[in-house]
């Protein structure tokens, strides 16, 4: 398994365990109330799952469809990390949105340059 295939697979499904919990889990309601962000909840957790299953479909099937998601992706990330700045989370609290950021954006430029 290559480094872009295992980077694939884990943010696929990090992005459809997120996405779900937005809609079944209370945690995830308490965190979008601190977040300031309540009412897009359910428009963040669907963005999370289109962008996995984008990626995975696009990974396998139709690299554009892969290099669109791994951007949404990276940027519902830098947006994530910006509200985690906002509302003064810790670095540790912050580290994972920049994190998955990076990786998206990792796998978009690695699915461009296989074009």
């Amino acid at each position: 398994m290559t480094v872009l295939t295992s980077l694939v697979f884990f943010s696929t499904i990090s992005f459809l365990f997120f996405g779900i919990s937005c809609f079944l889990t209370n945690y995830m309601r308490t965190e979008f109330v601190r977040y300031g962000l309540s009412k897009q909840q359910r428009l963040i957790g669907a963005l999370q799952i289109l962008g996995a299953f984008g990626l995975s479909f696009g990974f396998v099937y139709l690299p554009i469809l892969g290099i669109v998601s791994a951007i949404g992706l990276s940027l519902l990330m830098i947006l994530g990390f910006g509200v985690r700045l906002k509302i003064k989370d810790s670095v540790v609290q912050s580290a994972p949105s920049i994190i998955y950021a990076i990786i998206n954006a990792y796998i978009a430029i690695a699915l461009l340059k296989s074009l």
